[in-house]
């Protein structure tokens, strides 16, 4: 299993440069509902209806894993040491999912790979 930034999904979905690296793992991926908003939020700013691009991601194997109160907590907790990386909190988010489930996050934010916060982070370029 594999937890998904809204990057690397992008990248998969746009067929961007490392969408291969995800296609190999996107049966195994799960990505946090905080990330699904960022890729829909993608989509609808290009003119797609908000429903249909999550009527699209939800027929896919992606586990789609709601963001809860616990899930708030270590989100914010990882803030002191990601903020000089300038995270956003999706990627955060990401990351907190990753945590709970001790499962690599897969991104195509390179500044990832210098956080050594206790998630394998996968650069997919």
């Amino acid at each position: 299993m594999i937890a998904l930034d809204a990057s690397a999904l992008l990248a998969f979905l746009f067929r961007e440069a490392g969408h291969e690296r995800v296609e190999s793992v996107i049966d195994t991926a799960c990505i946090s509902t905080v990330n699904l908003a960022e890729v829909v939020g993608r989509f609808t700013r290009d003119g797609h209806e908000a429903l249909d691009v999550l009527r699209h991601i939800s027929s896919t194997s992606i586990e789609i894993v709601p963001f809860t109160a616990a899930d708030a907590a270590l989100t914010a907790a990882l803030l002191p040491r990601t903020h000089r990386f300038g995270l956003s909190l999706g990627d955060r988010a990401c990351l907190s999912l990753a945590l709970a489930r001790d499962i690599p996050a897969f991104t195509a934010d390179r500044a990832w790979k210098h956080l050594g916060v206790g998630v394998e982070v996968q650069v997919i370029r």
